[in-house]
């Protein structure tokens, strides 16, 4: 089992956008996804939570959790900055993509549908179909 985290610093938008989309595509076999911040918000955001709904996913009770170190094939960081944690073992990708929060929602849908598409790539690249 292969184990994917996406961080970023609040764990209220776009890695738990990502994280969401990475586990609704794999095969849950052969991968999964965590997602987690640095500096934990105390909920997803709202414009996520409705931009992620429109597609179908429901985040409503995703909470945000804390980074901790543990096994992983692969970190996906974003925007986290000088924050970005290092796991030892694991490939690290940094996915440099703008914050949702306080965005409009036609802006968080366009950050969505990026992240949704770094997803798809990221999935069919390592065949966890």
């Amino acid at each position: 089992m292969n184990t994917v985290i996406f961080a970023c610093v609040h764990n209220a938008g776009r890695s738990q956008m990502a994280a969401a989309f990475f586990n609704r595509l794999v095969d849950p076999a052969k991968a999964r996804a965590i997602s987690a911040g640095t500096q934990p918000g105390l909920r997803v955001h709202r414009e996520v939570v409705e931009a992620m709904r429109e597609v179908g996913v429901d985040l409503s009770g995703a909470r945000p959790q804390r980074l901790m170190a543990q096994p992983a094939a692969l970190l996906v960081t974003m925007g986290c900055g000088d924050e970005c944690p290092v796991m030892p073992g694991a490939e690290r990708a940094d996915w440099p993509l703008e914050d949702p929060k306080g965005q409009p929602l036609e802006k968080v849908r366009q950050i969505r549908d990026e992240i949704r598409r770094r997803v798809e790539e990221l999935v069919q690249s390592r065949r966890w179909l």
